[in-house]
């Protein structure tokens, strides 16, 4: 695996192993509850807006297992390459 590459996800990993990083992670369930619902839409407009909100917000939560199963990917590429 490429050194930046390997360094990015070392770095990525160790920012989520942080306290600060679990209160986020936290706050950005909260906000994923209370945003994951119709009540209040009016039009179009703020529907599309909305899953916007969702789909960054499911993102945010699911960054640690997607960069984990993507690293693993990349560390297997390179062990079936030698």
């Amino acid at each position: 695996m490429n050194k930046d590459l390997q360094k990015y996800y070392e770095d990525r990993f160790g920012m989520m192993a942080t306290k600060g990083w679990q209160d986020l992670l936290e706050d950005v369930t909260d906000m994923l509850k209370a945003t994951n619902q119709l009540g209040g839409v009016e039009n179009e407009q703020q529907l599309y807006f909305k899953k916007g909100e969702v789909s960054i917000l499911q993102w945010l939560v699911t960054l640690r297992d997607s960069s984990a199963e993507v690293y693993e990917q990349l560390q297997n590429e390179v062990e079936d390459a030698s």
